[in-house]
């Protein structure tokens, strides 16, 4: 199985899926694979990038000041009797 890299090989489904590790082990040598269903490109598997992309810096996520929350019930609630019972009263 020889592929290079800037013509991807063209394999049907079926025989992409019968061989399934042997694509793979040339996709990991830098081999990219178009799959193609009766004459139809569907998909391509390409290698992952070796390196990791730029990291993203995001700002914490802080709580609303402005929004009025109910006050706490202060008893437990049982959530699953809460739930029967509300499905009791659907029937």
């Amino acid at each position: 199985m020889t592929m290079k890299e800037d013509k991807p090989q063209r394999v049907g489904i079926a025989e992409f899926k019968a061989r399934l590790s042997a694509y793979l082990r040339g996709v990991r040598r830098g081999e990219p694979i178009t799959l193609y269903d009766r004459d139809t490109p569907v998909a391509r598997v390409v290698p992952l990038e070796s390196r990791a992309g730029p990291l993203v810096v995001r700002e914490a996520v802080t709580r609303p000041r402005d929004v009025d929350l109910p006050a706490p019930l202060g008893r437990p609630i049982d959530s699953l009797a809460a739930l029967l019972e509300e499905r009791q009263g659907e029937r």
